[in-house]
């Protein structure tokens, strides 16, 4: 989300970051830069201007005009109101009640509320260590129920069985019922949607919501339909006490105008953003590290936490290990690599957490692609053991079986075998001299034929 914002404001800021001083053209020449850019991100027009009118009287006060690095001082003037237009801090879910807390999910149909509602448990589950049953009242939709329940069994949640033929109100006490009589921590209840807001889609969810007493009642909407996301949520809003919004999808929407006008037009917090199709791909909405993400200064703490949450720990200790050892780097180490940098959302999804990675062009950011991996891996699936164990011994012949039993050509094996050898090059530096010696042999590139070369 946000590269063509990021892009635009990376530029912006690089001719800011040189400024010895500020005067009112170069100021106003900025700000005009800033406003095309929000506005080509599809946020709100007011949004827009109330943020441009803040920068400017902040531009042209005393605390910029008098630092010793104004540039620096209005890049930081600028940063700070992306971070209150998206709502300070995060807002975590108040999950502090009486259990079983029940959390609502409403929104029109299409915008991710029933993937939404399986990704959210799974995430109760594994950080906050809740136990958490999914309902569906979703009696219009085909097969909802059923997409449901396979979903919760994805992610290892409870489910409570509906049927078509149920009223929704009904599915709902059962539900409740059900989650007091097994001492559940948190019940999530998937509501049904339509293609536009009608008088009586929004009277089902009213009665869901007078009967069920939610702690949370979260509106789900498609990050893709950029402002219009906002004026949804606020339509919402009027007639339902919303807690918190979901923005889904936002790993497809380059623009992120819903998540720079949606706090300001509802007054609700975004709490979570849909970062991809797979159960695991949610994350709390935090609005200094989208700021400083927009800004292109990375999201480091963010890139810790997912490492925290998904790096398998006993692998790299084994790995670890094996290399102080002087044991070789094998094609065994390499995959397991590759499958630990997809679990973190792969090379994109690590490009967009790495600090200056917005300023690279387009074309360069272009050129890192996640299918790669995916192919990587299935050319070393496609060695014997004996091939995995001793990647010396693959020449020729074997290359051209392996080729062949991967769907790529032989140039593909032969890249990812000097890519291996760079990274045993790179695990033998590390086991003789540590990390900065490996930095050193490095010398500030990347491996010859990684993925990131050429950039």
């Amino acid at each position: 989300m946000f590269d063509n914002l990021t892009e635009r404001l990376s530029r912006t800021i690089k001719n800011l970051r040189g400024q010895g001083r500020l005067t009112e053209d170069n100021i106003k020449e900025t700000l005009r830069e800033v406003r095309m850019a929000l506005l080509e991100a599809d946020v709100a027009l007011p949004v827009v201007k109330d943020f441009i009118d803040r920068v400017r009287e902040r531009a042209t006060g005393q605390e910029v005009l008098k630092s010793l690095s104004p540039g620096q001082t209005l890049v930081k003037v600028v940063n700070d109101e992306l971070v209150r237009v998206m709502g300070e801090a995060n807002n975590a879910l108040n999950l502090s009640v009486q259990p079983p807390a029940v959390i609502l999910m409403a929104g029109l149909q299409g915008s991710g509320k029933t993937t939404s509602s399986a990704k959210l448990a799974r995430l109760l589950q594994q950080r906050h260590k809740k136990s958490v049953l999914l309902a569906s009242c979703d009696i219009y939709r085909p097969a909802a129920i059923d997409q449901l329940q396979t979903l919760a069994r994805e992610v290892e949640a409870e489910f409570f069985p509906s049927h078509p033929d149920q009223q929704p109100v009904a599915i709902a006490r059962d539900a409740l019922a059900h989650a007091r009589k097994r001492h559940i921590d948190v019940v999530i209840i998937d509501t049904a949607g339509r293609l536009h807001i009608d008088q009586e889609m929004m009277e089902e969810v009213r009665q869901l919501h007078e009967v069920l007493q939610p702690v949370e009642t979260l509106f789900v909407v498609d990050s893709m339909t950029g402002q219009d996301a906002a004026n949804t949520a606020h339509t919402f809003n009027e007639a339902l006490p919303l807690t918190g919004i979901i923005l889904t999808k936002t790993d497809g929407d380059a623009r992120g105008g819903a998540a720079l006008s949606i706090r300001s037009i509802t007054g609700k917090p975004i709490k979570f953003l849909g970062v991809g199709e797979k159960t695991a791909a949610l994350e709390p909405f935090h609005p200094d590290r989208v700021a400083s993400r927009i800004l292109g200064m990375g999201d480091v703490l963010s890139l810790v936490e997912e490492a925290e949450q998904k790096v398998d720990k006993e692998k790299v200790a084994r790995l670890a290990t094996k290399i102080s050892r002087g044991k070789r780097f094998d094609m065994d180490d390499f995959r397991e690599q590759l499958e630990q940098m997809m679990n973190m959302g792969g090379l994109s999804g690590l490009m967009d957490k790495l600090p200056g990675m917005g300023q690279l062009p387009q074309n360069a950011k272009s050129m890192v692609n996640d299918r790669e991996l995916h192919r990587m891996v299935a050319i070393i699936n496609s060695m014997t053991q004996q091939e995995r164990s001793f990647p010396d011994v693959i020449k020729g012949s074997r290359r051209r079986r392996i080729a062949a039993g991967s769907g790529t050509q032989v140039q593909d094996v032969n890249r990812l075998l000097k890519q291996h050898i760079q990274m045993r090059k790179m695990m033998k530096k590390m086991s003789k001299g540590g990390m900065a010696k490996m930095m050193r042999g490095l010398k500030g590139k990347a491996p010859q034929g990684s993925p990131f070369q050429g950039m």
